[in-house]
Order: C-alpha cells, then sequence, then structure tokens
C-alpha cells in the first residue's frame, strides 16, 4: 500500500478552473489526438504541481554500488512504458503524437500527459485532457474496454475453473476468437521485463551487498515466472544494505473494475540509516497494536510474520504507477497476504518526498483552514510519524479471512471498494496506534495535541486529490465521520475546522471499530453504506475546500539521476 495523503479519483470542481473544452484549430482527421481542452486550463493544471529537483547524495556508496544504483534506475525506467499500457490501450501513440514539433501546444499537454500517465486527469474523476469524448475505461488497460462487471461476472460462474486465473492479479483479460482469455503478465509484458531482468541481474553483479543482490536476482527471475513469492521474501528481509529498492507489479488502485489486477512500479531510495535506527523500535510492538484494536479477538491477525523493518529514506528515482499523479510519501509491502503471514512486510517512509510536500503544500493548506489557536499544534514530526503509523496500520487487523465457509481475503470481498476502505483503515487505525505509543512513552506524551491537530490538517490535503481516490476518498470518510461524532468541529463564520480534544479519542476508536469490522466480516454491502454516507464533499469541506484554489496540490519531481 503506498500513502500519498491520495496513496491513491473525482476531483472536486471546487478547487479547480473550469473544464471548458476547446477542440484545436488544426485538426488532422487521421491523427490520434482530435481535439483537447483551451490551452489555459491545460497550463493552469500543469502548475498545479510544484516542480521540486529530488537529488540525492551517493558520497556514502562505494563505486561498485553507485554503478549498480545506475543500473537499477535504467531497469526502473522500464516500469514506465509497462504501466503506460496497463493505463490506457492508446498511451503509446498518444506519447509518439505529443512528442512531435509541429504543435506549439503538445508541449504543456505532453508535460500533463507525463504528470498523469495518459490523457486522463487524475484529479478530476479522469476526466480527459486528450480526446475529450473519450472517457477512460473502470478496468484500465487491464480488461476488453467494453466490458462490464456483468459479463466478467457471468463468465467466471459459467467458468468456475477459469476463476482463480480470471480474478488473479497479474494476469490480463483478453477477447480471443470471441471469448474472453487470461494472458500472465510475464506473457504480456515480456518485451519489457526481459530487459529489465537483464539489468537488474547486471546490477547485482556490482552491489556488494549480498542481500540485495540476492533481491536483485529473484526479482528478475520472477519476472520470467510470474512467481514473486520468494523475491518479496528477500526483499522485506534486505539487511544492511544502502540502496532500497523495489520494483515489480503491486497495488491494485487502477483496476476500478474490480480491484484485481496490479499495476507496475519502482521505487530506488537510498537509506538515512540514523533515521531508519530511530524508527525500528516500532516494529517491536506490532503484537501490543493488534492486540489493542477496538473489536473482538476473533477477528485480530496474530498469523502475520513479524519480520516488520521500518526504513527511512530518500527518493532516488520512482516509475510506474507511484509516479502518476501524487507522489507517494510511504509505502508499506509486498501486499501478498501469504508473504505477510509468513515473514511480514516492510515500511519504507520517504523522507525528502514527505518534506518537500509539507513545504509546498502542506503548510499553506492549513493556514487557511485550520483554527488560529491550533495552527501552533501543526509539526512536520507529527504529519511524518503519522504517515508512519499508517503504513504500519496496512499490516494490522483482518488480511485473510473466512466468510460463509470460504477462505477469502479482505481484498476480495470488497472488490472495488477495498482500496479507499483499506486507506481509510490506515489512517484511522495508524491513528489510533500512535495514541497507544504515546500512552507507552514511545513518542513524546506532550505531543498528543500535536498528533490530532497535525492529522485534522492532513485530511484536506488528501481530499483535494478527489473524494474517489483511494487516499482522499478515505479521508473524507474520516473527517464526516468524524465531524458527526464531535471530535472535530466547523465555524462557519471562518470556515475553519477546529479539533475538539475531549471527543476526538473515541471519535477515533469508534471508527476504528467500524471499519475493522467491515474488513473482518468482508462485507461489501456495508462498505458501501460508509461511502455512500461519509465519502462526501459537505458544504463544509467545499467551504474549506474553495480557500485553496492558490496552493500547489501536490508535488512535481524532477529526477536528478535522469539529467
Amino acid at each position: 500500500m503506498k500513502y500519498k495523503f491520495i496513496i491513491f479519483l473525482l476531483i472536486c470542481p471546487l478547487f479547480f478552473i473550469s473544464c471548458e473544452k476547446k477542440e484545436v484549430t488544426k485538426e488532422d482527421a487521421m491523427g490520434i489526438i482530435k481535439n483537447y481542452e483551451k490551452m489555459d486550463i491545460v497550463k493552469a493544471k500543469v502548475d498545479k504541481m510544484a516542480p521540486v529537483e529530488i537529488t540525492y547524495d551517493s558520497t556514502g556508496l562505494s563505486e561498485n554500488d553507485k554503478k549498480a544504483l545506475d543500473l537499477i534506475v535504467k531497469a526502473a525506467q522500464y516500469m514506465d512504458d509497462i504501466f503506460l499500457g496497463q493505463v490506457y490501450s492508446k498511451n503509446e501513440a498518444l506519447r509518439t503524437e505529443l512528442m512531435k514539433k509541429d504543435n506549439p501546444d503538445y508541449a504543456a499537454l505532453g508535460e500533463l500527459f507525463k504528470i498523469h500517465m495518459g490523457p486522463f486527469d487524475r484529479l478530476e474523476n479522469h476526466k480527459p485532457f486528450l480526446n475529450l469524448e473519450e472517457n477512460k475505461p473502470a478496468g484500465a488497460n487491464f480488461y476488453p474496454a467494453d466490458i462490464t462487471k456483468e459479463e466478467f461476472e457471468a463468465y467466471i460462474k459459467a467458468h468456475p475453473e477459469d476463476e482463480k486465473s480470471f480474478t488473479a492479479e497479474r494476469t490480463l483479460i483478453r477477447r480471443q476468437n470471441g471469448k474472453l482469455v487470461a494472458i500472465p503478465y510475464a506473457e504480456a509484458y515480456k518485451e519489457f521485463l526481459e530487459p529489465t531482468a537483464k539489468l537488474l541481474k547486471e546490477a547485482a553483479q556490482y552491489t556488494e551487498n549480498p542481500s540485495l543482490k540476492k533481491y536483485l536476482v529473484s526479482r528478475a527471475d520472477a519476472f520470467a515466472s510470474d512467481d514473486y513469492y520468494q523475491s518479496d521474501i528477500d526483499w522485506v528481509l534486505l539487511k544492511d544494505h544502502k540502496i532500497e529498492v523495489v520494483i515489480g507489479p503491486y497495488e491494485v488502485y487502477e483496476d476500478g473494475l474490480f480491484g484485481y489486477k496490479s499495476s507496475f512500479e519502482a521505487f530506488v531510495s537510498l537509506v538515512d540509516e540514523a533515521e531508519s535506527k530511530k524508527l525500528q523500535v516500532l516494529g517491536t510492538y506490532l503484537d501490543d497494536m493488534e492486540k489493542s484494536l477496538p473489536i473482538d479477538d476473533q477477528y485480530k491477525n496474530f498469523a502475520r510474520g513479524k519480520s516488520s523493518p521500518i526504513m527511512v529514506v530518500n527518493e532516488v528515482f520512482t516509475a510506474g504507477d507511484t509516479k502518476a499523479g501524487v507522489q507517494t510519501t510511504a509505502y508499506n509491502l509486498p501486499n501478498d497476504e501469504r508473504v505477510r503471514e509468513s515473514t511480514g512486510s516492510k515500511k519504507v517512509m520517504l523522507k525528502n518526498i514527505a518534506q518537500a510536500k509539507f513545504e509546498k503544500c502542506w503548510i499553506p493548506i492549513v493556514k487557511e483552514v485550520l483554527s488560529e489557536a491550533d495552527l501552533p499544534f501543526c509539526s512536520f514530526d507529527s504529519y511524518f510519524n503519522h504517515v508512519l503509523m499508517h503504513e504500519i496500520a496496512h499490516g494490522l487487523g483482518p488480511g485473510n479471512i473466512e466468510k460463509d465457509g470460504k477462505k477469502t481475503s479482505v481484498n476480495k470481498e470488497l472488490k472495488e471498494l477495498y482500496s479507499i476502505i483499506e486507506e481509510a483503515k490506515a489512517d484511522i487505525v495508524g491513528l489510533y496506534c500512535y495514541q497507544l505509543m504515546l500512552d507507552k512513552g514511545i513518542f513524546p506524551k506532550e505531543l498528543e495535541k500535536n498528533i490530532y491537530v497535525t492529522y485534522l490538517g492532513g485530511i484536506f490535503r488528501s481530499v483535494r486529490f478527489g473524494i474517489e481516490a483511494a487516499h482522499g476518498g478515505g479521508n473524507a470518510i474520516q473527517l464526516h465521520y468524524i465531524l458527526e461524532k464531535g471530535g472535530f468541529s466547523f465555524d462557519d463564520k471562518t470556515a475553519r475546522f477546529k479539533l475538539n480534544p475531549d471527543k476526538i479519542k473515541e471519535a477515533v476508536k469508534q471508527l476504528a471499530h467500524d471499519i475493522l469490522i467491515i474488513e473482518a466480516l468482508g462485507d461489501y454491502n456495508k462498505a458501501k453504506e460508509m461511502i455512500a454516507k461519509y465519502c462526501v464533499i459537505s458544504p463544509q469541506l467545499k467551504q474549506a475546500l474553495d480557500k485553496l484554489v492558490h496552493v500547489p496540490v501536490d508535488i512535481k519531481p524532477i529526477y536528478a539521476i535522469e539529467k
């Protein structure tokens, strides 16, 4: 799971410029680009992403590790090509057209295309800014563009022997000779995965760290076999390494049809050893956190592996799914429950990205939407630590479950609703466990008010990503639920939100309970009810968002290593 204070697609037109449409004056009837939004709107959307140069310090790397790092980045760049194809079937042709120099509008359009990894605005419910009448298929390019849920489910019902391959996270569904077929990723993306694997194995020859060498080789082999289990374990167990890299298919956000299919991505970063050591102590409290969850013991999950490394890193390069739209602040992988149960998961905090977001976006937002009395209690450390607790919380609570006598998983039962519910869970359970760590003295007790005020401020940054986005929708749920329970209040005169310290803890506990029970029972209908009730743009939220039109929505990284 990725955390974007998104992390992860309905934008609120409240804080975006009107999307008036205009066809190009010199339309090429045979071209792939038929029409597009007015250029002042396109440029305004580009400007909503504040450019930030992502530099890195390689002085702690040996010459061999520097060579390995360069090769790993080259391998990671292939994830962009794969992901573009996963998003939309026409993306490659559109990218080629936008690279032409004969249309002066293509420069800005190409920049927006690069930000969103396709012609659909991820901050505006995937509305097209190119070819304005072509909407993004719900299932992206993982399924035939014209397929419906009903057709897919009817096929599975008629062909139960195909259910496993059709619902697998690493298969594409296509029509061949009039019938649906499942194509393994290893076959579908062979032209990209083979050179990626070659580069990873070459990097493995240079790196001086045995565990990193092992991971690079096993992950390269996984690209050919579609079996990522061992390489995921190898990644979790990386030790004493300076280069932190994960590459492969993970998140299912892009699959808006069922939430089954995983997208390719890569994170390449350098370990901040001093900061990582400070946070490792939290990994020893996983059982305490699980025991504390406000649900019956029968729903608690003590089966997951206890290896839970927490790494603080500085990002060098990213590619694929995580590069699209809003940038990731942290991630918790792998998502495979088999690995989590056998070995555990790893939480990786991208400190330089978090710092950039905090300075460029977060501070300007809270100055507009929080009460004057609460503003002094906001801090980067509280923000960064909640991101960490969010990632830890992804590994807490129900994962593999039993429903109607059948072994299944929360993801499979909640389907396309899973991402929003799971991100809301990670936020609120992370906050709940943050309080536990305060009570145990792991974090200073005097920071208690800081964490809740800072948490409230962070909600508005995430909601700006759109309430149908996983993180944006999850935050809308939290805001309105806690408002209902009195943990937050809203001043109509100032259009500012305020923390109510006497009620916030109970409100957090109740919401954590309700979401955890939805997941424990795999209750699709209850998830749908919660989203319908709380995942909304209320008048209070609209007033706050209307004040933020001048604030960058997120950052646009410019990677020094690519220069």
